[in-house]
């Protein structure tokens, strides 16, 4: 239940951390301006600026604090993707026939 409850949370801050960092302009303008990277601040005004430049702060933060708390509830409940990589055998092959060389 915790699980699923912070995996929920942690897919909402991605997906609000990825739409209000491409909100915000780049310092150097380049691919910001030309796609309208700047309509976020004609959209917000100079103060709204701020505020996206907090929010990225605090997703940022609940982005981090729900990998890390998502990857202690894995090794817990013994879903550690890790482990199951290591146990995963590969595909039964024959040996390979050779052709025999003349003699």
């Amino acid at each position: 239940m915790l699980y699923g409850l912070v995996l929920v949370i942690h897919l909402i801050a991605c997906l609000v951390l990825i739409l209000v960092i491409l909100l915000q302009a780049g310092r150097g303008g380049g691919l910001a301006d030309t796609f309208g990277g700047g309509a976020a601040q004609s959209l917000f005004g100079t103060r709204g600026t701020v505020y996206l430049t907090r929010a990225t702060t605090a997703f940022a933060a609940t982005f981090m604090i729900t990998s890390l708390t998502l990857a202690i509830l894995s090794v817990q409940r013994g879903h550690s993707l890790m482990e199951k990589v290591v146990e995963m055998k590969p595909a039964e092959q024959k040996p390979s026939e050779t052709p025999s060389t003349p003699r």
